[in-house]
């Protein structure tokens, strides 16, 4: 079965941020994930993951402003200062913590833009030369509009092609089940096409969002359908739990069976 990383950012909110390592740890998880770590330094992170046995999977670059709308500055700053510094910020938490997997959010934009278009590549372009140097892989995630109103990259198409035309070895797609079913449906003939650009899958089901096996999808279906075509990265859980964390993890024990 595939390895699951709990997602900290959405899951464990039972507790505080940094006591979530532990709860994850104490119901069996040996991986985590989150969105931001920024308001924590990178060592605190480091040595809650040292002290419960977990590896860190994945977790975003700065996305700007979030409190006041901002979701990612790529499309607006492109590969300025402002944006470098967002990158090296990012990769010394990646060092200290030794997560390999950074997502860079493109921001709100529409996505026929040709200016945004291009100071995307600029900055995808930056961060990947400036990750590769440090063995780390950058990831972009189409996400859908009715959770993120006006986001700029929104088509797994359009992601692949981009990963082509630039041709960065460590860019990378990060597949989110949730988003592709919402923006596209066709999980498995997609996820079969787009395996050899996939660097990071997570998983929620649809239309709520909550547990793997709530929704229209048949997520266990697709979790052995990732064992199949080779998948051996780990699935985020970036879904809410619908009636506590601990009370939600079941579906774990139906992978297993």
């Amino acid at each position: 079965m595939p390895r699951f990383a709990a997602n900290l950012s959405l899951m464990f909110n039972e507790h505080a941020f940094l006591d979530r390592f532990e709860a994850a740890a104490a119901a069996g998880f040996r991986a985590v994930e989150f969105l931001f770590p920024y308001e924590h330094a990178p060592e605190e992170i480091a040595d809650r993951l040292t002290a419960n046995g977990l590896e860190l999977a994945l977790f975003n670059l700065p996305p700007g402003d979030w409190a006041k709308g901002e979701r990612g500055i790529a499309v607006r700053l492109g590969d300025s200062p402002e944006f470098r510094a967002t990158v090296d910020l990012a990769l010394g938490y990646a060092a200290a913590t030794g997560c390999r997997r950074l997502h860079l959010m493109a921001g709100l934009a529409d996505p026929e833009d040709g200016a945004a278009a291009a100071r995307y590549r600029d900055a995808l372009l930056f961060a990947s030369d400036r990750a590769g140097e440090a063995g780390r892989t950058i990831l972009i995630e189409p996400l859908n509009g009715r959770d993120m109103p006006g986001y700029f990259l929104n088509d797994f198409s359009r992601a692949a092609d981009l990963i082509a035309e630039l041709g960065r070895a460590n860019i990378r797609l990060q597949y989110d089940l949730y988003h592709r079913q919402i923006l596209h449906g066709d999980v498995l003939k997609s996820l079969e096409a787009l395996m050899p650009v996939i660097g990071h899958v997570q998983t929620a089901s649809v239309p709520g969002r909550n547990e793997p096996g709530t929704g229209e999808l048949d997520d266990f279906r697709v979790f052995a359908a990732l064992d199949r075509l080779g998948y051996d990265g780990y699935v985020g859980c970036e879904y809410r739990p619908a009636a506590g964390t601990v009370e939600g993890l079941g579906w774990l024990e139906r992978v297993s069976a």
